[in-house]
């Protein structure tokens, strides 16, 4: 038997997990945590230390965030020294290379091929300036944000003119997990 028989396909997160667990307590204003299965950055958080008849003081920890894609706000209540999840949220830079008529982007990816499935932001201001800033023929960099199996264009840079250049731009990636410090 060949090697051409046998084609393994290639899972980009090698069975790696979305979220990771991280004491209630511990997550801080600002950081990224999971909320009613979505990936949120925690704008509030409040702790309520009240007695329960029979039992000792219990703290609870109330959390308010906003949907790191869709922007709505989500609560949730949970014991201070319970785990909750934490998103694993990574931030990479692609250069624009086309918009398709159907609202998809067509990007450069770090080895040099494209990635074409990602949609245009639903953000008005953000839409406008990349589809201006296309239609002008500038250079664009969008930053793409990923968690939980989703992805987002989040944001825009223009790298000026590099016509004339022989330099292809490689996406950055940044690991955006918060950690208690």
């Amino acid at each position: 038997m060949s090697d051409e028989e046998h084609h393994f396909d290639s899972k980009a997160d090698a069975g790696a997990s979305k979220t990771y667990p991280q004491q209630a307590g511990a997550i801080r204003k600002n950081g990224y945590i999971v909320i009613k299965a979505r990936p949120c950055k925690g704008v509030l958080m409040g702790k309520d230390i009240s007695p329960h008849p029979g039992q000792a003081w219990t703290c609870q920890v109330h959390f308010v965030g906003i949907d790191i894609f869709n922007g709505k706000k989500l609560e949730d209540i949970v014991p201070s020294s319970h785990n909750c999840d934490v998103p694993h949220v990574n931030r990479t830079d692609y250069q624009l290379i086309d918009i398709s008529e159907d609202g998809f982007v067509s990007l450069l990816t770090e080895n040099g091929n494209t990635k074409d499935d990602l949609r245009l932001p639903t953000d008005d201001n953000l839409l406008s300036q990349i589809k201006d800033g296309f239609a002008d023929g500038k250079d664009l960099v969008v930053t793409v944000m990923s968690a939980m199996g989703e992805e987002q264009i989040c944001a825009l840079k223009d790298i000026g003119d590099m016509k004339g250049k022989q330099e292809l731009l490689i996406p950055k990636q940044r690991n955006l997990a918060f950690t208690a410090g």
